[in-house]
């Protein structure tokens, strides 16, 4: 019984991502590989609260075996070119990196090996999977800003199968069923359209960033529905939303505890990846930024 009911659900599913990506013709640079989607961890949209988390996520294949007298990155694949550092700001930098450390070891790392503790690991990844599927706009919307159409399309197909029958989000039916692509945010739409990425910063209790990526950052929030429209930090004259604009204290309450629940389930997703991480490297503020820009190079030309 349960054997049929899966083949039905995901024959249906396929039905629903088959109309949806008729609809769209191919657009150019569109592609289906390296979604970067895996165990409640997504490259480039995990939402890791410190500059010394965002690096290790989607890591693979570190190798830990280097010469003494150079630097290990952790982060970097072989064959990988390397990508020119721009860091005037690194004495502020290495500062804001070293604060960051210092919170994540005795706040975050403690709240979130006591919340893996009574959290189930399954139950974890659902959490993750449904906070990724509400990150869907931004997604989708920067997908049509390249020109990335067949992209566009497979964002709607994994949002229409994972809101119905992964309940919410917090299945990724999508996933199980190969539909995916890489995705997209305003940074990369930026680098695409040919804007530079500035110099490199590390900004309290956020991930690390360029200029231009921090400025996408800012623009992915401002095309989030559900910043304006269900728990407002955005004044929109005019525009109704589920919690009143006079109550803001009622959005932030929202908003901020959303947000620390989701940072909190990915560092308990991430405990033994990134002790592992700070064991084996020699210069960590170096590896996460050259690992960061790497990353964001091959997402802009993906």
């Amino acid at each position: 019984m349960r054997t049929d009911r899966t083949r039905v659900i995901r024959g249906v599913g396929m039905v629903v991502a088959t109309l949806v990506l008729s609809a769209c013709a191919s657009g150019p640079g569109s592609t289906s590989q390296g979604s970067g989607v895996s165990m409640g961890v997504r490259d480039g949209q995990a939402p890791v609260l410190l500059a010394a988390n965002e690096a290790p996520v989607g890591a693979e294949g570190n190798g830990l075996a280097a010469p003494q007298d150079d630097l290990f990155d952790p982060f970097a694949k072989g064959g990988e070119e390397t990508v020119e550092e721009y860091d005037p700001w690194e004495p502020f930098n290495t500062k804001i990196f070293e604060f960051n450390r210092q919170v994540d070891k005795w706040v975050l790392k403690p709240v979130a090996q006591g919340y893996d503790f009574v959290m189930p690991n399954a139950a974890q990844v659902g959490i993750s999977n449904f906070f990724y599927n509400l990150r869907f706009p931004p997604r989708f919307l920067n997908n049509i800003f390249q020109g990335k159409i067949h992209g566009a399309g497979v964002e709607v197909g994994r949002f229409l199968l994972n809101s119905t029958f992964g309940l919410g989000g917090f299945y990724d039916v999508a996933k199980d069923m190969d539909i995916k692509t890489p995705e997209e945010d305003v940074g990369q739409t930026l680098g695409v359209y040919g804007v530079p990425p500035g110099p490199y910063v590390v900004l309290p209790l956020l991930p690390p960033f360029n200029v231009r990526d921090f400025a996408g950052f800012l623009g992915d929030i401002a095309l989030n529905p559900i910043n304006w429209l269900v728990a407002p930090i955005i004044e929109v004259n005019g525009v109704p939303s589920v919690i009143a604009h006079k109550n803001r204290m009622t959005s932030t309450t929202a908003q901020l505890g959303g947000r620390v629940f989701e940072i909190v389930n990915e560092r308990s997703l991430n405990l033994g990846k990134y002790q592992g991480v700070e064991e084996a490297t020699l210069d960590l503020y170096t590896a996460v930024r050259n690992a960061y820009q790497q990353k964001r190079v091959r997402a802009i030309q993906e």
